[in-house]
């Protein structure tokens, strides 16, 4: 079970390297307005089906 502070540190660090937050912007934010930025990044969106795919594949052919 991972403690406190090394999830802390973990979610800071990706804070830092996915949105450029520095340590005193990740500390100051609330936790809501670190969960509004993740969802922002990571959307809940279902991801492409193999049928989506296919269809993309025929209207944007690689060469």
């Amino acid at each position: 079970m991972m403690r406190f502070a090394e999830a802390a540190a973990r979610l800071a660090g990706m804070a830092g390297a996915l949105m450029g937050w520095r340590p005193d912007e990740f500390w100051r934010a609330t936790p809501a307005e670190l969960a509004t930025v993740i969802s922002a990044l990571c959307p809940r969106e279902p991801a492409a089906d193999a049928e989506a795919i296919a269809r993309l594949k025929e209207m944007f052919p690689d060469g």
